[in-house]
């Protein structure tokens, strides 16, 4: 099938996610050098947005820059700042127990969050290599006694560079089992991450893209944004996947440098 890309080149504006789109781990992908200088140089504006809540904007940036790509911290929007900054909207100056990485502690703690161990008004929970019984535990109390759960984005798996592993969801899952609470998820597809993205582009969605790996985060989240969607399978996504959903992408690529062609022939196997 031969797809021609020239409509993309047109577009004003990418949003773009980065496990398995810009690298897996430590590993830049192919074409990403080349595609993120094209952005450059020709005037378009870009945001990456990423579900890991990890990593702050400044440590991504300094993670592209080890990878030899210059991208100011201004480029980058994570689930844990639309999780901190949502909190803060439903309940400013809130304490919260936090299960996750020093990124989204600290975009708790911007927002003005205090943590609390005993009596929190919310129990949040983002991706950590270091999850242990005695978080879950601890984390089931908590709901029992009447903590609201949060997840920062709602992502089964995840790409790294030895393959899929487990991601947000399923990690907080034996918390959700436990205590019978489905926990609110804040990333991608949620709307409320996409209006931010879009809005500080400044763009309107007929001039946007939005580029990821993720048929049920990234593709359904352009789709009920009405943005066009490009899947790239450098990720989790094959096209056996896609062909297990009941919606598609506007374009599928198998990574971003193939944007910098006039057009692209999917092979179907």
């Amino acid at each position: 099938m031969i797809q021609s890309l020239k409509p993309l080149h047109d577009k004003k504006a990418f949003i773009c996610d980065m496990d398995g789109v810009i690298y897996h781990g430590n590993q830049v992908l192919p074409g990403v050098h080349d595609f993120i200088s094209w952005m450059q140089n020709n005037g378009k504006d870009f945001l990456f947005l990423t579900n890991s809540s990890e990593r702050s904007p400044r440590e991504l940036s300094q993670k592209l820059e080890r990878m030899g790509i210059s991208v100011p911290e201004t480029c980058f929007y994570t689930s844990a700042l639309a999780t901190a900054s949502f909190l803060r909207s439903q309940c400013p100056g809130g304490s919260v127990y936090v299960i996750g990485e020093p990124g989204l502690v600290n975009a708790l703690y911007e927002q003005g969050f205090t943590m609390n161990d005993y009596n929190p008004d919310y129990v949040v929970f983002g991706e950590t290599r270091s999850l242990n019984y005695n978080q879950i535990e601890k984390a089931v109390l908590l709901i029992r006694k009447g903590a609201k759960l949060i997840g920062t984005n709602s992502d089964l798996t995840g790409p790294s560079e030895n393959g899929i592993v487990p991601a947000c969801r399923s990690l907080v899952s034996p918390i959700e089992l436990t205590t019978g609470k489905k926990a609110y998820y804040i990333g991608k597809p949620n709307p409320l991450i996409m209006r931010h993205a879009l809005k500080s582009l400044a763009c309107h969605r007929v001039d946007a893209a939005l580029i990821g790996d993720r048929m049920d985060t990234d593709v359904i989240a352009g789709i009920e944004s009405e943005i066009d969607t490009v899947l790239v399978l450098s990720g989790c996504s094959t096209l056996e996947t896609v062909n297990s959903f009941p919606y598609r992408p506007k374009y599928i690529l198998g990574g971003v440098g193939d944007i910098l062609n006039d057009e692209y022939e999917l092979k179907i196997q």
